[in-house]
């Protein structure tokens, strides 16, 4: 979807092993490890509620990135070049991603309203077919 396939098919996460979920939604079961990878917490809401295995700062989009990016629908498909770029530098912790959903289901934990442009989004895709070149 967002960009060149960098990882060798015998070591590609299944694709039902990553889910997506906003922050205000209930957790369930069937989430796996719940991972926020959103640099900042969500708004109204305490940690017990939102039943986290792990809040993964480090793998948010700079604050400048998402300034510039403000959800707009034209901008993302640069949005993804950009946010891939900064992952370069983070690729330990998404090798860790990669990890875990390989040997389970992980939820990627976020707050955007907008359930299609989001960091979330674009850092499933990068789980499931590596970054963009």
């Amino acid at each position: 979807m967002i960009g060149i396939w960098s990882i060798p098919m015998s070591v590609r996460v299944p694709g039902n092993n990553v889910q997506l979920k906003r922050a205000y939604e209930p957790p369930s079961p069937d989430d796996g490890a719940r991972i926020l990878v959103d640099r900042l917490w969500p708004r109204a809401i305490s940690k017990e509620t939102l039943a986290l295995d792990d809040w993964m700062k480090d793998i948010a989009p700079s604050a400048q990135l998402r300034r510039w990016f403000g959800h707009d629908p034209e901008r993302w498909q640069e949005f993804c070049r950009r946010y891939a770029a900064e992952l370069r530098e983070h690729e330990d912790v998404l090798s860790e991603l990669r990890l875990r959903a390989r040997k389970g289901r992980i939820t990627l934990v976020f707050s955007a309203r907008d359930e299609t442009h989001n960091d979330a989004v674009a850092l499933r895709s990068f789980i499931l077919h590596g970054l963009m070149h």
